[in-house]
């Protein structure tokens, strides 16, 4: 671990933008990665169970609630970023094997070399520097327990990842017991959330959403995070690892959740669209 005084910021131009490392001067092994200054991975190299982005811990509370503790999984992540995930998975579940699916070579090798992997996480991680779509269309049928689609175009997940066909194709990958992640951005009126929900349902079954109250209630863009599954998820566990947690959340499931929905439908490849752009500072860092 370097000293606080010998960290400095690490820029570099990447494939799809211009990243940026920035030491945390409250963790002395912390790091901000940042693309086009939308920030998009928090990592610490001392300890990588510390979750510092609100929707990266809800994603971790599914995983955590989804299995058995400690029970290895086989997980692919669809966008890599800086590996927060991967490395919290490898901390929590070790012998886990998880596939993380990087478009970006450039950032990929810059969060290679400057935010190396903790001894023994990286023997089960693999990464692949292709689009997410690709490489998912090319897996095999039931080959995991967990999909996770974290991906962004800086801010916006492209359109090609936003139809019934991108879905279709994750639930084609997951075993039948298995759960799919997704952390998708938007707010009031959910034009966008809304259909993506529509296309879970049709394709899983149970579904629920996680999201901060204020984003829930129209007061503010933000990130929302979505499970399905085609058994039943442990929405009472996520319920309460959510109200307790630092940044107390949201559980929407069941009629409630159908209520929200409205009579969307999903969207199809000939329709789709990218997230929304988010508003004049939403996810800014300065």
């Amino acid at each position: 671990m370097e000293d606080d005084d010998e960290r400095i910021p690490v820029s570099e131009a990447v494939d799809f933008g211009a990243a940026k490392l920035l030491p945390d001067v409250d963790r002395p092994a912390g790091w901000l990665l940042t693309v086009d200054g939308a920030p998009q991975s928090y990592v610490d190299l001392d300890d990588p169970t510390h979750l510092e982005f609100e929707y990266t811990r809800r994603l971790a509370h599914v995983l955590d609630e989804s299995s058995p503790a400690g029970q290895p999984l086989d997980v692919v992540h669809l966008g890599g970023g800086a590996l927060t995930l991967p490395r919290y998975t490898a901390a929590t579940r070790p012998g886990s094997r998880q596939r993380v699916v990087e478009a970006d070579r450039a950032l990929a090798e810059l969060v290679a070399r400057e935010l190396p992997l903790p001894a023994g996480a990286a023997g089960g991680l693999t990464v692949a520097t292709e689009d997410a779509r690709s490489w998912l269309t090319a897996a095999p049928d039931a080959s995991a327990d967990v999909v996770v689609a974290d991906v962004f175009g800086g801010s916006r997940v492209p359109a090609h990842l936003t139809s019934y066909e991108f879905l279709t194709e994750a639930a084609r990958v997951l075993r039948p017991d298995g759960v799919y992640l997704a952390n998708l951005a938007d707010s009031a009126p959910f034009d966008f959330l809304r259909p993506q929900i529509a296309g879970l349902n049709d394709l899983f079954g149970e579904v629920c959403l996680i999201a901060e109250p204020g984003v829930l209630r129209g007061r503010r863009f933000g990130n929302t995070v979505l499970a399905a599954s085609r058994r039943p998820l442990p929405v009472a566990r996520l319920v309460r690892r959510t109200v307790a947690d630092a940044f107390p959340a949201r559980v929407v499931h069941g009629d409630a959740l159908t209520v929200f929905v409205r009579r969307a439908r999903p969207v199809h490849d000939r329709d789709a669209v990218p997230s929304p752009e988010p508003p004049g500072g939403s996810f800014g860092v300065g």
